[in-house]
């Protein structure tokens, strides 16, 4: 079943980059008390994800921080090491908390998966975008079409705020 506004995001652990190393995040430390502007990509360093879709995020940043929401979060079905190298890489580290789904498990209890395997990519999670107001789905961005982020993109988000 695929989540939808009003539900509860399901109870999860992210990995993050630390200072000491990876880390666990949970849904709880993430999305209690606070407002948050989710989103997630297909794959970090892939084309659409890379040059559109989080680069809107970081330009839109201080404007969507603005509008009252605590944090900016992505995620993707890639390990850590390979979302802390796209948050150094793309400029994001410290605006945009990265948020690594390496088993695709928070992807999957969304009902939000994407099969590419016949692109060699395996399991992924689909393009979407959300605001979650203490851990409850308000707003829900899914992408129709592969390659575009227009519904689930900065632009969007910021005049749903």
């Amino acid at each position: 079943m695929t989540i939808a506004v009003g539900d509860r995001l399901p109870a999860a652990t992210f990995k993050t980059m630390s200072a000491e190393g990876p880390k666990d995040v949970t849904t709880d430390e993430i999305f209690a008390g606070k407002k948050v502007v989710f989103f997630a990509v297909p794959g970090a360093f892939t084309p659409t994800c890379s040059k559109t879709h989080l680069p809107g995020y970081v330009a839109e940043h201080d404007a969507i921080l603005a509008k009252g929401v605590d944090t900016i979060a992505v995620t993707a079905v890639n390990d850590v090491f390979v979302m802390t190298a796209w948050a150094e890489a793309s400029g994001a580290a410290g605006k945009i908390l990265f948020l690594a789904d390496g088993s695709a498990a928070f992807a999957t209890a969304i009902g939000l998966t994407l099969d590419a395997t016949a692109a060699g990519l395996g399991i992924r999670s689909q393009r979407w975008s959300m605001l979650v107001d203490d851990g409850v789905v308000r707003e829900l961005n899914i992408e129709p079409r592969p390659g575009v982020a227009e519904l689930s993109g900065a632009a969007c988000m910021l005049g749903q705020l």
